[in-house]
């Protein structure tokens, strides 16, 4: 099959899930497809051994809280807690350079030994060793560039922990989805956390998450409208001018 005809159909391939959505909405994932749902429904396995330490079944204080008077935290998998993002960044980065060089290089031998005058009866007509060689060269380079940028995320977010590390730390995703007429707007967050960082109202700043990667974006038609188009995109790849 020709390259063309290659390229065509994987154009067409890519056209028909566009297609589909013509007069739908763009659908939802489930929730029972989510890495989340798995870590509630699937127990983690005991690290630890059982100490063996009875329990009374009428007892109001449970072994596993830290405090008797504080609040419940995320702490093993399938728990479900709150991701504060609050980011507001701005940064203004600014560069310039330069490079002048210039060289020249000239030689001569008007005398050497007699040598220069013997054969100067031989050298065609107006050559001379007075200027034998005489070379310059000059080159210039200026440079400059600038950027500005500044962004806004103010929102909450329910994350589930779905592993627990064997140092303690917890892996966290969360997953969250908002469809307003055609345009499903999505924003997914994961990382890990201490959960000695997580505060009485089970709730932790996305600063204190490593490894956090924060997602806000969508798909719908608006999106479509503001993406090039998959033939366009091809030529900026391919064109090299």
């Amino acid at each position: 099959m020709k390259p063309a005809h290659l390229l065509c159909l994987a154009l067409s391939v890519a056209g028909c899930s566009r297609a589909a959505n013509v007069g739908q909405p763009p659908e939802l994932t489930s929730p029972r497809e989510t890495e989340e749902f798995l870590a509630m429904t699937n127990p983690p396995l005991d690290l630890v051994p059982d100490s063996g330490r009875p329990e009374a079944a009428a007892s109001l204080w449970a072994g596993t809280q830290s405090s008797l008077i504080s609040d419940r935290r995320a702490a093993v998998r399938g728990d479900i807690l709150t991701v504060v993002i609050q980011i507001d960044d701005q940064a203004e980065i600014s560069n310039s350079s330069g490079r002048n060089r210039s060289a020249g290089e000239s030689v001569s031998i008007p005398h050497m030994a007699g040598i220069p005058q013997r054969l100067a009866d031989k050298l065609p007509e107006g050559a001379s060793f007075d200027d034998l060689a005489d070379a310059s060269s000059s080159s210039s380079y200026k440079g400059s560039g600038n950027i500005s940028r500044r962004d806004k995320l103010t929102l909450r977010v329910a994350a589930t922990v779905v592993d627990r590390l064997p140092n303690g730390t917890l892996q966290i995703e969360g997953t969250q989805e908002v469809r307003v007429n055609f345009e499903l707007r999505e924003l997914t967050v994961s990382g890990f956390v201490r959960p000695g960082d997580v505060d009485r109202s089970n709730e932790i700043a996305y600063d204190r998450i490593a490894g956090a990667r924060i997602s806000y974006g969508g798909r719908g038609q608006i999106t479509d409208v503001q993406q090039p188009r998959y033939g366009q995109q091809i030529a900026d790849i391919l064109l090299p001018y």
